[in-house]
């Protein structure tokens, strides 16, 4: 009864269903965005995680206010736990990942890609005898093509980006800059809290202006791999996984028992499902240093939802603005 796998609501306008996110334009150019607790992995949605949407909600929340000063965001207003109302953008289609580590198990991480060999990877090079969750040099950003649903990702270099005219190279050079500036802000936030922010990914987009907006989330468990510090060195020293804060814990059961860009995905045990939900709520405590204590209003998740949204329905005889 607290899980929301979709929320489709009729009274809202312009409504496009993405992958997690459940989002309506309104005529006045905002957008609202619901996360649902569908999780999203391998190109495909996996399964639903109760409290998820409300915890990566409230999640970005924290880190938008936090690195507000940094670059400007889409963020209005937040009528209820699992939705933001925010400025509708273009967004670019281009994903901004920043890694710090070599780490990862989808088909674009570096770690993946290292492991079969390669070395040359989105223009640039990266060294011999790395070991699996070392960290690099420096952090670098691995950019990756933006898939349409059920399509894969692809690895794009800097060079790639501007030769296909993806961005323009001043879009190329805001992006990254605020891109770096916001991965070390989630680390230096995530060290205090004995917390590794591994890798991230941001999106970005253009309002009616062509200004350049944070959109999307940042450094939720979903989008961001987070380990705890104390299990860092000696995982580095096995060769093993660092413990982790992140949807990791669901691809990393997947991954082990087939290959999820090839086989039947096998159906995930309720225990794991509650497991997961457990570690989405410690991992909100531990980034935000704030206990997470979920909404249990309205009989369902999406009737409180709802009843939060009743001011942007849909007026009678009012015309809807076409939807994506």
């Amino acid at each position: 009864m607290r899980t929301l796998s979709d929320a489709f609501i009729p009274e809202l306008p312009g409504y496009y269903k993405g992958k997690v996110r459940e989002n309506y334009d309104l005529a006045d150019g905002r957008r609202i965005i619901i996360a649902t607790d569908r999780l999203s992995a391998f190109d495909i949605i996996l399964t639903s995680i109760p409290f998820k949407g409300e915890i990566l909600t409230q999640t970005a929340r924290y880190w938008f206010e936090e690195t507000a000063d940094i670059c400007p965001n889409h963020v209005l207003e937040y009528p209820d736990p699992n939705v933001v109302v925010g400025t509708r953008l273009d967004i670019l289609p281009v994903e901004i990942v920043v890694r710090g580590y070599l780490a990862g198990t989808t088909s674009t991480s570096i770690l993946t890609r290292y492991k079969r060999g390669e070395r040359e990877m989105y223009g640039m090079r990266l060294p011999e005898g790395l070991r699996d969750n070392e960290k690099l040099a420096e952090p670098v950003i691995t950019p990756t093509s933006k898939a349409a649903d059920g399509g894969h990702d692809e690895p794009l270099s800097r060079a790639e980006i501007l030769e296909q005219g993806l961005l323009t190279q001043a879009q190329w050079d805001t992006v990254s800059d605020y891109a770096l500036k916001l991965f070390a802000r989630g680390q230096a936030r995530a060290a205090e809290r004995g917390l590794i922010l591994a890798d991230t990914k941001y999106e970005f987009g253009t309002d009616k202006n062509g200004t350049i907006i944070l959109a999307d989330e940042i450094h939720t468990p979903d989008s961001s791999r987070y380990w705890i510090a104390a299990s860092y060195q000696q995982a580095l020293a096995n060769g093993t996984r660092p413990d982790s804060f992140d949807k990791d814990f669901i691809r990393s059961w997947v991954a082990a028992r087939c290959d999820p860009y090839k086989d039947p995905i096998p159906r995930i045990p309720d225990e794991i499902v509650e497991q997961a939900s457990r570690i989405y709520a410690q991992a909100y405590e531990a980034i935000t240093g704030k206990a997470f204590v979920p909404d249990l209003s309205g009989d369902t998740v999406l009737d409180r939802i709802r009843s939060n949204l009743a001011r942007f329905f849909q007026r009678p005889g009012e015309a809807l603005p076409g939807a994506r």
